[in-house]
């Protein structure tokens, strides 16, 4: 990251979630496997609108939509990532590694 570079943060990832949500795309890399008991690849590596979380469901721990897991205490890592006409964030942690995107 150079000086010019502002640090990206769990809120810097919810401002362009917000802003981006009539055109919001998700692209699962990897997750959570119970079975093996850890991180696994993902078979599909498509790139999917975004899908909404019922009410009911949403928790501190998502950004709203399917497939978007989120881990207090900073255990969160961002990086800008360009590809394929789409631009947005790779977010990783212990529950994966997920791309939240717009065109």
């Amino acid at each position: 990251m150079t000086n010019t570079q502002k640090k990206i943060t769990l809120s810097t990832i919810k401002a362009f979630v917000r802003k981006n949500k009539d055109n919001l795309y998700i692209k699962t890399k990897s997750k959570f496997d119970g079975m093996t008991d850890g991180i696994e690849s993902y078979h599909d590596q498509s790139i999917t609108r975004a899908e909404p979380l019922p009410q009911d469901r949403l928790s501190r721990h998502d950004l709203g939509y399917k497939g978007t897991h989120i881990v207090r205490s900073g255990r969160n890592w961002f990086e800008p990532v360009n590809f394929d006409g789409y631009y947005g964030y790779e977010v990783y942690n212990c529950c994966g590694t997920y791309y939240v995107l717009t065109k």
